[in-house]
């Protein structure tokens, strides 16, 4: 799904189309580098999300990884003649529920490792799953993975045009009869959570100084989500067409501009909004995405500027793998304290001298640290061309 191999496969007889691999990256340094500030409250503006509706850069990041997701779910099913088999099912419901345990798994560790630097037993820590958060960012990509690839195997291709359409315009419906653009509750989308899930393992809202349950990646928006996957497997298919680069990007940006212009067009009436993944939020950063791939096929494919994007490189070979990481070293910073105070916080008010006492600056300096060490690591497996891969 997002390995280095499946990229060289979608280019052969014409070299590694190297503007995937380094999205990819890109995608993934910025999930870590928004996710893991030195203080929520000091990040600068562009490194949070939305508050409810519009659109941010941060906003941007896991629907490009997506979008890419679906391109790379193309290349890895074309060896299949896109039909469905027995060996093609396990495969695919093989990776989805990797990707889904991984995510239970990673969120389950920040609940083990707080009870065990508390008050609780080992026993009782390790036994910890009664707030265990569900859903998130990869039991989303293991949904959307899953229900992409099986829709993309038993439908002609053709016809996956109408079924993203369908898709978003039933979740529309949904959204405009079922409050979808109210933050709060009373949203069909935190009802549906709430029944399915419960509210102990839903993730914990804050909007105008009220506290509430509402899960941004829950089980109703997971139906746009996957037509996101849908839009970059098409976009697959558009670059498997022709080895020409040239064609390539021109295909790339008609795609993305008429696609980011239907989404900014319909905000007037379904406003863009990441924690419902709106239709319109879906149509504009797939436009977008397929725009940026286009530009970076013309700079680093036909260009050859690529000198610049071997740091992109590394975190675009790994993906999963580095992202996981991140994960867990942001937990155990997080939680181990050392005399009342996190590692995390120790770090940060370490850096505030050298950043002239600039709250702001200092959480933009210790998230490109964090950065940097996931890089190393991540630069270890490059050069020993180590490739993890479910």
């Amino acid at each position: 799904m997002t390995n280095n191999p499946i990229t060289q496969s979608a280019n052969k007889g014409n070299g590694r189309l190297l503007a995937l691999d380094i999205l990819r990256g890109i995608t993934i340094a910025g999930m870590i580098l928004v996710n893991n500030p030195g203080s929520w409250s000091n990040a600068y503006a562009p490194l949070k999300h939305a508050e409810w509706n519009g659109l941010t850069p941060t906003d941007l990041v896991f629907p490009f990884f997506m979008f890419i997701m679906g391109i790379s779910t193309y290349f890895s099913l074309r060896k299949y003649d896109f039909r469905l088999t027995g060996e093609s099912f396990y495969k695919i419901f093989r990776r989805t529920v990797l990707i889904f345990l991984i995510g239970l798994a990673l969120a389950w560790f920040g609940l083990f490792l707080r009870g065990v630097l508390s008050d609780k037993t080992f026993l009782d820590a390790v036994a910890n799953f009664d707030h265990i958060r569900i859903l998130g960012v990869f039991p989303r990509l293991a949904l959307c993975y899953g229900f992409g690839a099986f829709f993309a195997l038993v439908i002609p291709q053709n016809r996956l045009a109408w079924i993203i359409t369908g898709l978003l315009v039933v979740y529309s419906i949904i959204l405009l009869f079922g409050n979808g653009y109210d933050y709060s509750d009373k949203n069909v989308i935190a009802i549906v959570d709430r029944h399915v899930l419960g509210e102990d393992h839903m993730y914990t809202s804050h909007y105008n100084g009220e506290t509430f349950k509402f899960d941004p990646e829950g089980l109703v928006s997971t139906l746009p989500s996957i037509a996101h996957v849908l839009i970059g497997f098409l976009c697959g298919g558009l670059i498997m067409k022709t080895k020409d680069n040239n064609l390539r990007i021109n295909s790339l940006f008609i795609v993305g501009t008429i696609l980011t212009f239907s989404g900014f067009l319909l905000d007037f009436g379904l406003p863009i909004n990441k924690k419902i993944w709106s239709p319109t939020f879906v149509l504009t950063t797939c436009g977008l995405a397929s725009s940026f791939l286009g530009l970076l096929i013309w700079i680093i494919d036909i260009r050859k500027h690529n000198r610049w994007c071997r740091f992109f490189e590394v975190f675009g070979i790994n993906p999963l793998f580095l992202f996981c990481l991140a994960s867990v070293l942001a937990t155990i910073l997080s939680a181990v304290k050392i005399a009342d105070k996190s590692i995390k916080g120790w770090c940060y008010d370490a850096l505030m001298p050298i950043c002239f006492d600039n709250g702001t600056f200092a959480s933009l300096i210790f998230a490109l640290m964090f950065v940097m060490v996931n890089w190393c690591i991540g630069y270890i497996l490059y050069k020993k061309k180590i490739i993890i891969k479910l």
